[in-house]
Parts: structure tokens; C-alpha cells; sequence
């Protein structure tokens, strides 16, 4: 494995994102057991970057990462993340809250269901637009100095919020959705990071599985899949996004590896200080997903993957994008 700095938190060149393995995807419902073999495959393979969220479950992401990783803390960073929860005990609900009780209500609990002492990487999961960004990481800086957490990051923050809660403290990391078929980061964000010395952290980075080139049916999915009400797996669209897909597959048979590893290599190729965090529920997908470190781009190949054509739809529904902070 190869490692880089999110700012000045080392970690692995490729994360494991866990949410699938409790929350929306096929696959969720497995027992306990298969996923702790998975994260555990991922860290004999030199992982060392893991990925959850109070929402993932919600509460069960961080129970199970807490159960694979707790005989391993030193060897790990845990990334989790708080705002897109409410209430308390069993009124905990779905709610942008960034309030300072909240946080600190939120980062008590995920710490108890991650049977951890700190969190190492702390993301806001949204922006709140009730609670000025300049309080949050005020907040969030308090508990850096308590040790209840190491670093802070933000999910899906529009540029001037970055520069803002910058200026407050350094910001260690931006997560959001970004892939060959995803390019919303190319709005300045990417380019305020590289300003700012914050690292990135792409989180689908195979477009929610599409670009490993093995989902060739909706007919496997459980009712339940999240995807199914993705626009981009609408039927039609899917149909006509597998006919794109041929375009990326191409490019993987003359580069000599699989779809999904040439997917993430191009990430790779574009930032040095980038770790991004395909998630997966099978050990076989996990060992090709990290294998794609040691798949070399030309500067050619990779100005190709630049204007790979875009697929049909959306990366999430009209509803879910309001959720992101696209404000610059």
C-alpha cells in the first residue's frame, strides 16, 4: 500500500468507506461477521484509512467499525462524521443539526458506539444553514483540545464555507462525491483546496458501483437499494449509462486493468494529497479496488479519463442535491 497526508493526517492512499456495509446498499443485511473479514482483508492489505457515520444505520456503521478495528486503534484512522442527526437517546432523528450541543452530543455518542477514546478525523456532514460555519469549528476546535477528536473535515462544503471554517482552524480534509462520472468539484472547489493545503477525500468514487463495470442488471438488487431511486439508475438511464460505461472500459483493456481500477487510478493520478474511499461488501472487490495503487497512468491516458463522456442523470435526486452546500 501507499500512503499520503491529508494535510498533516497520514493515511492510506486508498480508504475503505464502511457505509454500505450497514446502510442503503445491497448487501447491508450481511452478518456482522463477513463485513469485520472485510475490514479486516483491508487492513492485512495495508489499509489504514476507515470511514463511517453516526447516519450510517443509523448508529450500527460505527458499532460494527468500532467491533473490527477496536484490537487495531493504533494502527488506524477512524473517520466519522455528525449534522445530519436530531434529538436525543431514542428521539435521534434525521435533521441538519450543527448546533454546539449537538456536536458535542453526537461526538459522546459515536464515541461510545465506537468504543473509542477519540475520533482521528471528524467531518461536518453538511452545512447547516442555521448555524454559522464559524461556530461549528469553533466547536469542533474545543473538542480537538479535550482529545475527543484529532482533525476536522467537511462533507460537501461549497467554497466559501471552506475558505470561512478555514480561517477559524485548518481543515484538514474535504469528502465529496467525485469520479470519472462526477465532476461537481471542478466548480473552484478542487483548486480552493489545493489553495488552502486541505486534502480531499472522493467519496463514490465508482459511481455507486457503476464504474467497476460488474452491475449489468437493476434485477439483483434488494427492494430496498438505495440506487433504485437514483436517477441514474432509472431504466432508461441505466440502459443508455451502460452504453457510456463501454467508453471507460476501453480505455481499462488498453491500460491492462479492470474498469474499477482505472477509475481510481485516475483519482489518484490527479492529486497527491487525495485518498479516496470506495466502499464494498465483498473481499474479491476490496482486492481489486486496492490494487488499482500500483496502476500507472500516462499523462495522455489520463487527459482522456478527463473527457470521458458524462453518463444520464444525476448523481443524487433534486431533493438530495439541496442537501449539498454548492453555495460558492
Amino acid at each position: 500500500m501507499k500512503y499520503t497526508n491529508l494535510r498533516d493526517l497520514t493515511v492510506s492512499r486508498i480508504g475503505l468507506g464502511c457505509m454500505g456495509m450497514s446502510h442503503l446498499f445491497t448487501g447491508k443485511d450481511q452478518p456482522d461477521e463477513v463485513h469485520i473479514a472485510t475490514i479486516h482483508r483491508a487492513l492485512e492489505l495495508g489499509v489504514t484509512f476507515f470511514d463511517t457515520a453516526e447516519i450510517y444505520g443509523p448508529f450500527k456503521n460505527e458499532v460494527l467499525v468500532g467491533k473490527a478495528l477496536k484490537n487495531h486503534r493504533d494502527e488506524v484512522v477512524i473517520a466519522s462524521k455528525f449534522g445530519m442527526m436530531t434529538g436525543e437517546g431514542n428521539e435521534r432523528r434525521l435533521g441538519f443539526d450543527s448546533s454546539p450541543a449537538n456536536i458535542r452530543f453526537a461526538v459522546e455518542q459515536s464515541l461510545k458506539r465506537l468504543d473509542m477514546d477519540y475520533i482521528d478525523l471528524y467531518y461536518q456532514h453538511r452545512i447547516d444553514k442555521n448555524v454559522p460555519i464559524e461556530d461549528v469549528i469553533g466547536t469542533l476546535k474545543e473538542l480537538i483540545d479535550e482529545g475527543k477528536i484529532g482533525h476536522i473535515g467537511l462533507s460537501e462544503a461549497g467554497q466559501a464555507n471552506i475558505r470561512k471554517a478555514n480561517a477559524v482552524h485548518p481543515i484538514t480534509a474535504l469528502q465529496s462525491e467525485y469520479s470519472l462520472w462526477t465532476r461537481d468539484g471542478e466548480d473552484g472547489t478542487l483548486d480552493l483546496l489545493a489553495e488552502l493545503g486541505i486534502g480531499f477525500v472522493p467519496y463514490s468514487p465508482l459511481s455507486r458501483g457503476m464504474l467497476s463495470g460488474k452491475i449489468t442488471t437493476l434485477d439483483k438488487f434488494d427492494d430496498d437499494d438505495w440506487r433504485l431511486t437514483n436517477p441514474r439508475f432509472q431504466p432508461d438511464a441505466f440502459q443508455k449509462n451502460l452504453e457510456i460505461l463501454r467508453e471507460v472500459e476501453t480505455i481499462a483493456s488498453e491500460v491492462g486493468c479492470t474498469p474499477a481500477q482505472l477509475a481510481l487510478a485516475w483519482l489518484l493520478a490527479k492529486g497527491a494529497d487525495w485518498a479516496p474511499i470506495p466502499g464494498t461488501v465483498r473481499i474479491n472487490h476490496l482486492e481489486e479496488d486496492i490494487a488499482s495503487v500500483d496502476v500507472e497512468l500516462t499523462v495522455e491516458q489520463v487527459a482522456r479519463l478527463d473527457k470521458v463522456t458524462q453518463p444520464i442523470g444525476g448523481h443524487h435526486s433534486d431533493a438530495q442535491m439541496k442537501t449539498l452546500d454548492r453555495e460558492v
